[in-house]
């Protein structure tokens, strides 16, 4: 396969689902469900439909499950997962050899927007805990929103901010044009997730 016929979007190593995040993914998954712990890697496809082919030649070769395989309007994500980050390793290899390509081929995130609201209001509160199937935001805490390009990294950004902050995670939407992220908790945990999602983003190159 040329890389001129699709682009590599993403390609998203996560070492150790955390607990929070592990149980997220399981209340939209529709494959094989994660849990804590597991290892797991996110790939985004353009044109979408090659993720169909690209699953099919990891899941037979390895021994890591698809947990998702979804094509919107413009691009393909899928994600596959183990308790042994070996298989997940071997299933991005995989993955890549069949697209002809190696990880440096993969686009380098971006951050399209990011606030930190500190004292939310009662009802701006319940009316984001409507779109939540995550942690609920209680008035007066602190709130982090972020924004990223191409969408399957916000995944590791909403990882690893549970791994550096004692914060709650509200919602993760990876699917589309961009990526999606919501945590809340006090101003300084808040705060410090949002430092640890910055520079997981940050850590990855590709090309822009």
């Amino acid at each position: 396969m040329s890389s001129k016929d699709f682009e590599l979007r993403a390609y998203c190593y996560i070492d150790r689902m955390q607990p929070q995040f592990g149980a997220f993914v399981g209340t939209i998954t529709q494959g094989d469900l994660p849990v804590e712990g597991m290892a797991s890697l996110y790939v985004e496809l353009a044109p979408g439909n090659l993720v169909f082919k690209i699953v099919d030649y990891a899941v037979k070769a390895t021994n890591a499950k698809p947990g998702a395989q979804i094509v919107e309007r413009q691009y393909g994500t899928f994600e596959v997962h183990s308790m042994d980050q070996e298989d997940v390793l071997s299933a991005g290899k995989v993955a890549l050899r069949e697209l002809g390509v190696d990880i440096s081929a993969r686009k380098r995130p971006s951050i399209a927007s990011i606030q930190v609201i500190d004292n939310v209001s009662p009802y701006q509160a319940q009316l984001l805990n409507r779109f939540s199937r995550g942690m609920m935001l209680l008035p007066g805490q602190t709130m982090l929103v972020l924004e990223c390009s191409p969408a399957a990294y916000i995944n590791i950004a909403a990882n690893e901010a549970e791994k550096a902050a004692n914060i709650s995670v509200m919602h993760i939407s990876s699917i589309g044009m961009f990526g999606r992220l919501w945590v809340c908790g006090s101003e300084a945990n808040v705060r410090s997730a949002r430092d640890a999602a910055v520079a997981a983003l940050e850590s990855i190159d590709g090309v822009d």
